[in-house]
């Protein structure tokens, strides 16, 4: 898989005459010039609403901004003022159901100032980062949001939920198996390493994932100068009866009210194999003083409820985290595996038209897939929009439950079908934000 860098990518022409009109100046961002990046990185933490970023903090965030495709919006207005909106993007390879990748446009950074609402920025922004997408031949794009309303209207849909579980660990107690492997502590240095390692070995085994980069693992380990959680982050590794390092976790330990009880919060668990991820449940929820154990990003297939010995000690919440747009159809849908054979014409409508369309999906025995376009199709079995099809592409979420809520229309044979061919196992998972 080839994966191109969205830096050579320039502005989109359509989305900078449409801010143009409204006094506007919509530009990628150069980032050899530092006054530019200060400005950009301070502009968006302000719109996530966080602190009046440090030098240090600017300097932790440097790496990765210089990796991406930074964009801002400036008022013409207020020359030499930060920009009133950010967004920012590269290629990643996303893992797909049965293991493979393709290339994904990640989208992040996504701000606009309350300054400057209603004037159509959000979408030039959004917009903008899809027409640049497609006419550069990524055929799927993705982000984690932090509004769930917005990003529907823009064809991307609900496709990787996740799950926050909450232990009372005195109820659920333990039943795992115990391990010939032995677990120890990491200095925080050491930890992002491990944590950076082990989940590129195992995000190719489950659709959904992408990889990290130096900075996050860095600042999951409490090393970013801007967590004020930073002091509190410990991590421990497992280590398999071979020596080999199968799993790893950063966790916080905080008192709960001056008990001397204490909560213990994953920031992140990764491991490669059954007995790493037993052994890493195992030291959280049986560690000492300890009567709560909380974890986000857990997949919606973990073992955790199966590990205790009362499962209603175990909380979980489902919500949605990891969001996709399909750009490109016949070059998507064939990319992944399928768990069923189906032979289809889907209808599919997207109102910025890049995926538009006909298609014929086949899906033979061995679960691998072709499209085809149809003119004037005289039977579609499905009719769908492009935020059902992004949703339905991860396998996380049935046919049936969207044929349902209206997103889907077709009888309920084609539906089953659907449900059958698209279910991915194991159930997709993002566990980190980008």
């Amino acid at each position: 898989m080839t994966l191109i860098d969205s830096r050579d990518i320039p502005a989109d022409p359509t989305s900078t005459e449409r801010l143009a009109a409204e006094s506007l100046v919509y530009r990628v961002v150069d980032t050899a010039d530092d006054a530019q990046s200060e400005s950009f990185q301070r502009a968006m933490t302000r719109g996530f609403l966080g602190a009046e970023p440090a030098p240090e903090a600017l300097a932790f965030g440097r790496a990765a901004f210089e990796s991406r495709r930074n964009i801002g919006v400036h008022d013409a207005a207020a020359t030499g003022a930060p920009p009133v909106a950010t967004i920012d993007s590269w290629v990643t390879p996303l893992t797909l159901p049965g293991g493979g990748e393709i290339p994904m446009w990640a989208i992040s950074g996504v701000t606009v100032s309350a300054t400057h609402r209603r004037r159509g920025i959000a979408r030039a922004l959004l917009e903008g980062e899809l027409r640049a997408a497609a006419t550069a031949g990524v055929p799927i794009a993705g982000l984690t949001v932090s509004e769930a309303t917005i990003y529907g209207r823009y064809g991307f849909g609900s496709a990787v939920h996740m799950s926050r579980v909450t232990v009372d660990t005195r109820r659920a107690g333990w039943a795992g198996p115990s391990s010939d492997g032995r677990v120890e502590y990491l200095d925080r240095e050491s930890l992002a390493a491990e944590l950076g390692a082990v989940h590129d070995r195992v995000r190719g085994h489950r659709g959904g994932q992408i990889p990290g980069w130096h900075s996050r693992w860095t600042g999951i380990a409490g090393l970013s100068p801007s967590d004020t959680d930073r002091d509190q982050v410990r991590g421990i590794r497992f280590v398999d009866a071979d020596g080999e390092v199968r799993g790893a976790m950063a966790f916080t330990l905080s008192e709960r009210t001056g008990s001397f009880r204490f909560a213990l919060a994953v920031r992140l668990l990764v491991a490669e194999t059954p007995e790493a991820t037993a052994a890493l449940w195992g030291f959280a929820l049986q560690h000492d003083l300890v009567d709560e154990v909380t974890a986000d990003l857990r997949p919606l297939d973990d073992a955790l409820p199966w590990l205790v010995r009362d499962p209603r000690g175990v909380t979980q919440t489902v919500h949605d985290h990891g969001w996709l747009r399909l750009l490109d159809v016949p070059a998507a849908l064939p990319a992944r595996r399928y768990s069923a054979p189906i032979n289809v014409i889907l209808r599919v409508r997207d109102p910025l038209g890049f995926a538009s369309g006909d298609w014929r999906l086949r899906v033979d025995e061995t679960g691998e897939a072709s499209v085809e376009a149809v003119d004037d199709a005289a039977a579609v079995d499905a009719e769908l929009d492009v935020s059902a099809l992004s949703i339905l592409y991860a396998g996380g979420v049935r046919a049936s439950s969207l044929h349902v809520a209206g997103r889907i229309d077709a009888d309920a044979a084609v539906v089953e079908e659907l449900d059958r061919a698209f279910v991915a196992f194991p159930a997709p998972a993002l566990d980190i934000w980008y």
